[in-house]
């Protein structure tokens, strides 16, 4: 009779971290069994990074954030490749799941760039000091190395916040699993989604074109107008549509932004819209408080309404970022780690990941050049530019952190600990307030970018040095091309705020370093009293999201009603209908949704915003040759 098999007790220690870097390199890295950073990886990193940075400046100068990059290329690439393998099998063999890979890093970090200050504290300081705004060589030179820098201080901790804690980083993990469908599974979906993805983008450039294309040959077609609402509506004496910006606009851009946020933030914005230009603005244009006349409602109306949205935002998400202290008191565990000195046992690790000596002169040598170039262009002291390089390394490991453990990189909050800290160091400047925050903000942002990135690659078994370099040429790119692109859209200050570029971001930023310098007393007492209701409001809302989690659906969101404050109503508007949409084909048809609804909206937001760059440049064009 045979015997009975001898039960295995399950091993329960605690590995040590070597173990446990061990165990994936024996057991899940591929890196040296596949090609990964090839010339065509590259190649297609940098060109779809590149036009996903271009709709990233257009998107983010109107709606003030940025839309992920990194499974959309994924789809892309892997779409193109497989077509061109099929038609030329020669010249294009089978692309791999390691080149896709790091395609993505690179792409990823070319779209991001728009976090780097092209968005929020450049616009921000063009409205309140455009004299110390510098050409565009000096910008590109100084968001390309405030990235560099974010991308050499995320190294050490990679090791110990994707290798040894294993932190989720829930996007990488969504793009490793995307990627392992496509490569392994086949790519059936990955077509159906390709092309809708296209029909998105041609729909959107499409509608782009006949709303904001001059052309006079082509006249024979109807306009579609910028802005709709049926019928003379009114509330009280003042028109819907022009005094109070609450109408249908004439895009589905913001449409399907809405699709993709969520029906959460979307009420929120919807809520926060109805109370702003429904309730509020009429009241203080009867009172006198926002003129009737000169220059565009939005314009009138933000310049009052941004004192209740912008202390909102900023305080709900300084709360939020101080309540997660275990969160702050584990990066600083991390920071300790990372020189905590290693075995002598040879360590296979150090051969694929980044060398120590990259971070330690990367760092070096771009916060010197940083520091100096911070005093060359915006005048920052060189005590001050020290400082903010170095809380920039302390917040960057805090940011990776609250990246891993919740998905979302705050650097907003982040970047308005070192907007407080330069506005006690030095009460009044403002550039230096916006600028040293900008280093915190671009720096944090691609450190999040690149260990999401990573966590990917770990997942895959990617080389995570070659991931690096990818990230690096990304950056790269992404700077020479959102500065120009910046500046085409932007070419004068006074089209910030307005109705065509709302710059939201940049609305929060310069509200921030305007009370700083000028103080509350400086405000019309109204907008005082805004001040304090805002800070309060946000406050309160993020403690009923804690007591109340179960109700957290119902709650509004800070962030969304607050941003209602800073944008106009014409895009809060289309973002509720996007989502109500999405909602309800969610509940009716979840497989299609699932499948469709990213795909499409991000072809729609891609296809208007690459459009309305393309327009730009024909204006241009047209101008230059009159």
């Amino acid at each position: 009779m045979a015997s009975e098999p001898v039960p295995v007790e399950p091993d329960t220690r605690k590995r040590t971290p070597e173990e446990i870097e061990r165990d994936w390199f024996e057991n899940v890295y591929q890196g040296d069994k596949m090609p990964q950073l090839t010339p065509r990886a590259l190649i297609m990193g940098i060109a779809l990074g590149a036009i996903m940075s271009l709709s990233n400046v257009y998107v983010g100068l109107k709606a003030g954030w940025g839309l992920g990059v990194a499974i959309t290329s994924t789809i892309l690439a892997f779409v193109t490749f497989k077509t061109l393998t099929k038609i030329f099998p020669k010249q294009f063999p089978e692309f791999s799941i390691l080149e896709n890979n790091a395609m993505a890093s690179c792409a990823s970090a070319a779209g991001y760039m728009t976090g780097a200050g092209v968005v929020n504290a450049i616009p921000a300081l063009m409205m309140l000091h455009p004299e110390a705004v510098p050409g565009q060589l000096p910008l590109i030179a100084w968001i390309g190395l405030i990235s560099m820098l974010g991308v050499f201080l995320a190294v050490p901790a990679k090791r110990q916040m994707v290798n040894i804690e294993q932190l989720r980083f829930p996007s990488g993990i969504a793009c490793a699993t995307t990627l392992k469908t496509l490569h392994h599974e086949g790519g059936g979906a990955a077509s159906r989604q390709a092309a809708s993805l296209g029909w998105g983008l041609g729909i959107g450039a499409f509608l782009t074109w006949i709303r904001d294309a001059n052309a006079p040959w082509l006249n024979w077609y109807p306009k579609l107008p910028g802005v709709w609402l049926p019928g003379p509506w009114k509330i009280g004496v003042h028109r819907m549509q022009q005094d109070l910006t609450l109408a249908f606009e004439g895009s589905l851009l913001f449409v399907a932004a809405g699709a993709i946020m969520g029906f959460r933030q979307a009420w929120s914005l919807m809520l926060g819209t109805i109370i702003n230009y429904g309730v509020l603005a009429p009241m203080m244009m009867d009172a006198g408080v926002i003129p009737m006349e000169g220059g565009s409602a939005f314009r009138r109306i933000s310049t009052w309404s941004l004192w209740i949205g912008v202390p909102m935002m900023v305080t709900s998400g300084l709360l939020l970022f101080f309540m997660q202290w275990k969160t702050v008191l584990r990066a600083f565990s991390t920071i300790a780690a990372m020189f905590r000195p290693k075995g002598t046992a040879e360590d296979p690790m150090d051969k694929i990941e980044v060398p120590g000596s990259w971070f330690i002169g990367g760092v070096l040598v771009l916060g010197t050049v940083v520091i100096w170039l911070g005093h060359t262009i915006f005048h920052i002291q060189i005590w001050m530019g020290i400082i903010a390089v170095l809380m920039t390394f302390l917040l960057v490991v805090v940011a990776g952190r609250a990246t891993g453990e919740t998905d979302i990189t705050p650097t907003g909050p982040l970047s308005k600990v070192t907007q407080l800290t330069f506005g006690a160091l030095a009460p009044g400047n403002v550039p230096t307030n916006l600028m040293t925050a900008n280093i915190t903000a671009g720096a944090c942002s691609h450190a999040g970018d690149l260990l999401t990135d990573l966590k990917s690659g770990y997942l895959l078994g990617a080389k995570p040095r070659q991931q690096f370099i990818a990230q690096f040429f990304g950056v790269l790119i992404g700077s020479v091309v959102v500065i120009p692109a910046f500046f085409l859209l932007i070419p004068t200050p006074d089209l910030i705020g307005s109705d065509q570029w709302p710059a939201p971001a940049a609305q929060v930023w310069r509200g921030v370093a305007e009370l700083l310098s000028k103080g509350v007393g400086s405000l019309h007492p109204t907008a005082q009293t805004g001040v304090v209701v805002g800070a309060i409001a946000g406050i309160i809302l993020v403690l009923l999201e804690l007591w109340f989690p179960k109700a957290k659906p119902f709650i509004p969101s800070p962030t969304g009603l607050g941003l209602a404050f800073t944008i106009t109503g014409y895009y809060s508007v289309s973002m509720f209908i996007g989502a109500l949409f999405a909602l309800m084909l969610h509940k009716a048809k979840p497989k299609l949704a699932d499948e469709y609804v990213v795909p499409v909206s991000s072809g729609i937001i891609a296809g208007e915003s690459l459009m309305g760059v393309l327009i730009a440049l024909l204006i241009v064009g047209k101008l230059l040759q009159s």
